[in-house]
């Protein structure tokens, strides 16, 4: 995500290196640069001059510390106005009723129906919450089937009538159900609509009129950048929604809606949509994206998805494997299976100081480890077990059987062989050896 601007904005503060003071002069020609990067990333005009102005008043004439770097500190102020120019703080949803109701809004083919499911999973296992899931969209046939889909997918609720064409009605059924079956979360999805269609914007008002939700949330799609803000604006004059959520986060983006929405509508980003799978949401830190967005990472955010998916139990059960020598490809397996589960893995990638640059031409796929999976389960349960059994005719078979090369058979052994050695140094604190098997590896 962003990879566009973060290239651009990375060439843009490599002219301040090698000067030992921010000059007016200096500081001018970093910034020209900035107001492009931010302009071809379809931020809005004003929003980008305000932005370029701001950085410049607090840039110059300050002094550079004997440690910093001019680079270094004109990267900490354009940070600090990235991050303001989101929202500055992370902003949480208002889920203190019993039960609280989301009301979803937004534009058709936003995503809306489907960030609904995410919104209720994510609230049901991280926040221990009982969702209901509500389907409003009486125009779109597939609407109802789709949100039940999700709903048996997740083990969430769906509460639907077909046969009633009243949303409000729909909406009212829904509140009362939900509030004689136990929940204590109500999400509406809602029909999409277009801004300029006044029958239907009046229709979601008088949804909001009369369940008064707790929270009204803006779907939109951030890959119609510059278009999604203008969009926002007019939802917000008619529903005064309390947040953004922004979908397809993981697309060819520009970013452009994410830097300029807070600004024009005065509302927070409160989610991203960052992939298809029901897990693929994540609360909107500004910081946090200031960060990726300058090619600093995110590691807060990777420690919070492999803590997500750590298994004590399964570590102290791999540790015990690793003492013993008897760590398997079926072990190995799970490892995968565990990391697959964190994300979609170019974003994974991006939250690695410096990866993202290191890596920006590497096509990393989430099926990348396809063929791994497809090896291992070509293997018998003996020869998962004791890999050292594999000789050159059941690697011919086992190649045949996973619609691989002998080749690829082969790579797959060595890696297995190289990480099992690393752990068993690590197991036994023999760091300065582990440092020699990595320089031997990148031979």
């Amino acid at each position: 995500m962003f990879n566009n601007l973060s290239e651009k904005l990375d060439k843009a503060l490599q002219v301040l290196k090698g000067h030992g003071r921010i000059t007016e002069i200096n500081v001018a020609e970093t910034l020209k640069e900035v107001r492009r990067a931010l302009l071809d990333a379809d931020v809005n005009f004003k929003i980008a001059k305000a932005f370029t102005v701001n950085v410049k008043e607090k840039a110059i004439g300050q002094n550079v510390l004997t440690d910093l770097k001019p680079g270094q500190l004109m990267v900490k102020i354009v940070k600090d106005e990235l991050t303001e120019l989101m929202g500055g703080d992370a902003s949480e949803l208002d889920i203190s009723s019993s039960p609280s109701v989301i009301l979803m809004s937004g534009l058709q083919g936003s995503g809306k129906t489907t960030f609904s499911g995410k919104l209720a999973n994510y609230l049901k296992t991280k926040k221990n919450k009982k969702p209901l899931l509500v389907a409003c969209d009486i125009y779109r046939p597939a609407a109802i089937e789709q949100l039940n889909v999700l709903g048996d997918q997740l083990g969430v609720e769906v509460f639907s009538d077909p046969e009633n064409k009243d949303p409000v009605s729909i909406s009212k059924a829904a509140i009362a159900y939900a509030k004689s079956n136990g929940f204590n979360l109500v999400i509406i999805d809602t029909a999409g609509r277009l801004a300029i269609d006044e029958l239907m914007m009046n229709e979601i008002s008088d949804i909001k009129k009369a369940i008064n939700p707790q929270e009204i949330l803006f779907v939109v799609d951030a890959m119609t950048g510059q278009d999604a803000v203008n969009t926002a604006k007019a939802f917000n004059e008619v529903l005064d929604f309390d947040g953004v959520i922004l979908t397809k986060l993981d697309g060819d983006t520009r970013g452009g809606a994410a830097l300029s929405i807070k600004q024009v509508v005065n509302k927070p980003i409160k989610f991203i949509g960052t992939g298809e799978k029901m897990e693929a949401i994540d609360v909107f830190y500004p910081s946090r994206m200031a960060d990726r967005i300058l090619g600093m990472g995110d590691v807060v955010s990777l420690v919070e998805r492999a803590q997500e998916q750590f298994d004590e139990k399964e570590a102290r059960r791999i540790q015990k494997k690793i003492a013993k020598n008897t760590f398997g490809l079926d072990d190995f397996l799970k490892q995968i299976h565990q990391i697959k589960k964190m994300g979609n893995m170019k974003d994974l990638v991006g939250m690695i100081p410096g990866a993202g640059k290191m890596m920006k031409d590497v096509d990393i796929d989430d099926d990348s480890f396809k063929y791994i999976e497809a090896i291992i389960y070509s293997m018998t349960p003996k020869e998962r077990s004791n890999p050292s059994l594999i000789n050159k005719s059941r690697k011919d078979r086992i190649g045949k059987g996973s619609g691989t090369s002998i080749q690829q058979v082969n790579q797959l052994l060595k890696q297995f062989n190289q990480m099992s050695k690393m752990m068993k140094m690590m197991q036994g604190g023999g760091a300065n050896k582990m440092m020699q098997m990595m320089q031997n590896m990148k031979r």
